[in-house]
Parts: C-alpha cells; sequence; structure tokens
C-alpha cells in the first residue's frame, strides 16, 4: 500500500496556530472597526459643524470691509473658501462610503435641512458645505482631508502587519512545542539502528511532561542496549566454548572410527556445526563498521573465486567497471558470499539442478544499486517479510539444506550497518531476487569514476 502523504507535526500545529490567530485578528479589526464607527462619525461631523457655523457667525456679524480681511484670514491660515453659492452651479454629492454617509447625515442634522455637502463644484474638487444667511447661500470649502476616514488601504496594512506578526509567533511557538518530539523521533531512530549512545535525551528538560518522557526513553534505551550487549555476549560465548569439544570430537573421530564412510559423514556434521558457530558469531558482531570506498569489481571477484569450482553454480555478471561504493570491505565481502551461498542452496534451478545467479550493478544518483538474483522456486510471498529475521526458515523448496537460519539475518544487518538498504523480492520469471542499495562515496574519496562501457561474463 502507499504511504498517505500528509503533514509533518510541525507544520499542522503552525497552520492551526496560524488559523486562530489570523481568526482572531480579523475578528478584532472588525469589532473594532464596528466600534469605531459612529463616534469617528460624530465626531468628524462636529468638527465641520462647528466650523461652518464659527464661518457664518463670523461673516454675519461683521461689517462689509471687516468681512473681506476675515474671509481672506480664513483662506490664509485655515484653508477654508468661502463663496457664494449660484443656482447654475454643478456639485457631486459627497457619499463615496459608509462613514462618509454618516457623517453627511449627522452634518445636515447639525446644521439644518438646507446643507448640502458635495465632493465637488463646478469641477473643483474638496469638502464643500452649502449654507444659508438669511436669503443669501453661500460654498464653504474645506480641505478633503477632515473628511478622509481611515481607507481599505489602512486596514489592510495594519492586517498584514499583525498577520506577519502572527505567523512569525505560530512559527516560534510551533518549533518550540514540536522539538523535543523532533529529538525523541531522531532518539527512536538511532535506538532503531542500534546506536544506543547517539538515542540520549536531555533529562533537564524545562516542562515536567518532556523531561519524564526523556527520563523513561533513556532508560530504556540502556536496558535495550544492556540487552543487546548481553545477547552478543552470550552467542559469542557459547560459539566459543563451542569450539573445543568440536575439536576433540573431530579428533576423536579420527583416531577411533574406523569405517570411512561414517568418518566422513561425522566430519561433515561437525564441519556443519562448526559453520554455524560462524554465523552466530557474525550476527553477533559488534554494530559499528568502518566505511571507506571500497571497488565493488575487486569485492565481487574475490567471492567468486572461492565458488568458481561448484560444479552446481552458474555465475552471470553484470557490472559496470571501476565502481565505487562506501562500505567495510571484509563486511561487504561477507554480505556478498553469504549471498551467493544461500542462492546455491536453495535457488538451483528445478529442471537442471544447477543455481544460476545473476549479479547486477548500477550506479543511481548518489547510491550504487546491487542485485543477486538466482532463478529458483522463489518464496511464498508472506513469507518474504520473515526471511530476514533470526533463525526463521522458509519453505520447503528453499530449506533443502540445514543451517542456522541466520544467513540473510546477518546480511540486512550488516548492510544497515553500512548504511545501506537490504530487501528481497520475487521475480516474475521465477527465482529470489536481493536488492542491496549502497551509499556512493564522494568524488574527492576516489578518483576513478564508473566507465560507461559494461563487463558481462559467466563464470562455472
Amino acid at each position: 500500500m502507499r504511504p498517505r502523504v500528509g503533514l509533518s507535526l510541525f507544520w499542522r500545529t503552525f497552520f492551526l496556530l496560524s488559523l486562530l490567530l489570523i481568526g482572531s485578528i480579523v475578528a478584532w479589526l472588525q469589532t473594532f472597526r464596528a466600534l469605531e464607527f459612529e463616534p469617528r462619525a460624530v465626531q468628524t461631523a462636529q468638527q465641520i459643524a462647528s466650523l461652518v457655523n464659527l464661518s457664518r457667525a463670523a461673516l454675519i456679524h461683521s461689517d462689509s470691509i471687516q468681512r473681506v480681511s476675515l474671509i481672506k484670514a480664513l483662506v490664509d491660515q485655515e484653508d477654508v473658501r468661502i463663496s457664494p453659492r449660484e443656482p447654475n452651479d454643478h456639485f457631486v454629492s459627497f457619499d463615496s462610503g459608509g462613514l462618509d454617509t454618516k457623517i453627511v447625515d449627522e452634518l445636515v442634522s447639525r446644521l439644518g435641512p438646507g446643507t448640502v455637502v458635495a465632493a465637488s463644484v463646478n469641477g473643483i474638487s474638496g469638502l464643500w458645505v452649502g449654507f444659508g444667511i438669511d436669503a443669501d447661500r453661500y460654498w464653504i470649502r474645506l480641505d478633503k482631508a477632515r473628511f478622509t476616514s481611515v481607507g481599505s488601504r489602512t486596514w489592510l496594512i495594519w492586517l498584514i502587519t499583525a498577520a506577519g506578526l502572527s505567523l512569525a509567533g505560530a512559527a516560534l511557538i510551533a518549533r518550540l512545542i514540536n522539538r523535543p518530539l523532533k529529538q525523541l523521533s531522531f532518539a527512536a531512530s538511532r535506538v532503531r539502528d542500534g546506536d544506543f549512545d547517539a538515542s540520549r535525551l536531555d533529562e533537564k528538560a524545562v516542562t515536567s511532561e518532556i523531561r519524564e518522557v526523556n527520563i523513561g526513553f533513556n532508560r530504556m534505551a540502556q536496558q535495550l542496549a544492556k540487552i543487546e550487549q548481553d545477547r552478543a555476549v552470550m552467542l559469542a560465548g557459547i560459539s566459543h566454548d563451542l569450539r573445543t569439544p568440536l575439536a576433540r570430537l573431530r579428533l576423536e573421530t579420527e583416531m577411533s572410527v574406523a569405517d570411512q564412510d561414517a568418518r566422513d559423514h561425522m566430519a561433515a556434521d561437525i564441519d556443519q556445526l562448526d559453520a554455524i558457530i560462524d554465523k552466530f558469531l557474525d550476527y553477533a558482531r559488534p554494530d559499528h563498521a568502518e566505511l571507506k570506498p571500497v571497488l565493488l569489481n575487486d569485492v565481487i571477484e574475490a567471492c567468486l573465486y572461492a565458488v568458481q569450482d561448484q560444479g552446481d553454480m552458474r555465475i552471470n555478471l553484470d557490472i559496470a567497471k571501476g565502481l565505487y561504493v562506501l562500505a567495510d570491505e571484509v563486511e561487504l565481502a561477507r554480505v556478498i558470499s553469504n549471498l551467493l551461498e544461500n542462492a546455491r542452496r536453495y535457488g538451483k534451478t528445478p529442471e537442471t539442478g544447477i543455481a544460476v545467479v545473476d549479479i547486477n550493478a548500477k550506479s543511481r544518483n548518489e547510491w550504487v544499486l546491487l542485485k543477486v538474483r538466482d532463478h529458483g522456486m522463489g518464496v511464498a510471498p508472506e513469507a518474504l517479510p520473515n526471511l530476514i529475521k533470526p533463525f526463521f526458515r522458509g519453505d520447503a523448496a528453499r530449506t533443502a539444506a540445514t543451517g542456522a537460519g541466520l544467513g540473510l539475518a546477518i546480511v540486512d544487518k550488516t548492510v544497515q550497518r553500512m548504511g545501506g538498504i537490504f530487501a528481497l523480492a520475487n521475480t516474475t520469471s521465477g527465482g529470489l531476487a536481493a536488492h542491496i542499495k549502497l551509499q556512493k562515496p564522494k568524488a574527492s574519496n576516489n578518483g576513478t569514476e564508473a566507465e560507461p562501457n559494461r563487463a558481462s561474463e559467466s563464470v562455472h
């Protein structure tokens, strides 16, 4: 099944906090505008009405000479112009927005029913207020800024600024919340890979819940490390202790058993037990591996040299020349030898009784892909995940020979120790294929690049 695509915990927390904060900001701005709307309109209308009333009163109580001086002073000091209102004046009403309409209504209520508020008169824009003195009609033109409300652009700037600060705060909070979980996830992955030393968490964290989780995880990792160490020591100790009685049995067999055929069978049984002990020692080997650039061609050729005289095995090679991998040379040779031995035992073609093994290797991006495939009967699909488990035995088709059940488990463990990936799969044309994905060393580590030509040969 394909894994479901999902967000990381950080981004999920960030998006939820961002949604909450932005929703709160929008609600706060709407509430603020609603509460600020009417008082602002009343205050603006009151200021304009006061200026109009003062101007009208000054005109009424001044004589003609002082009236000219007064009008000039209003123009120079307050940018207020007063002019007669003619019947043929063309004006445009000032009703462009909700706040403007509220101010106009408030002005009309304060200055009387004959008041006119216009945005322009005879093509001249401004804040025009028409009022009357007795039978005369006048225009008073004010600075339009007196009538300008907080526009949508200003509100948008406030909203963007508040949202930006909120998103930055949400990212910081999400990072602080998810940092302990990220550290726990990394430590768990190190424990899974057997690196118990790199999986220690901070036991002095400020948050009590996180501190308790870290302490519990560290104790668990310590117990697992001790169990792993005890297991390795036990396997190594048992295997080492069995070597001495096996050596004595071999000696007694050679000296006391007269029947040659019985002696050969007993020696074969002892050799098989000795091979099983070697498997135990390999599986109990420490998880540390020193990785360096290794020429894959040389390692495979060395492994093939040991099996080239096997009459029941034929190997086909298809490997690029000069192909380097980042690995431990001894461990990599053990991996390939185990796969070849596994194919020889369990991957023989039923018709011929010969194990035909194909070894392919190619470079892809930062990895080298190695494939070892036999042409046997394969295994049941439900048994594939269990083949790399220690001591697991497959079906009868692949268990004709006896063994410890550790060969593929050792391969999987060794490949993981070298930072690679190991997987098994049945091929469509029959047989079992082992896929190994190893890291490619950087160009600075070796001066040899893989040559484009390929070498294909058959080893009998």
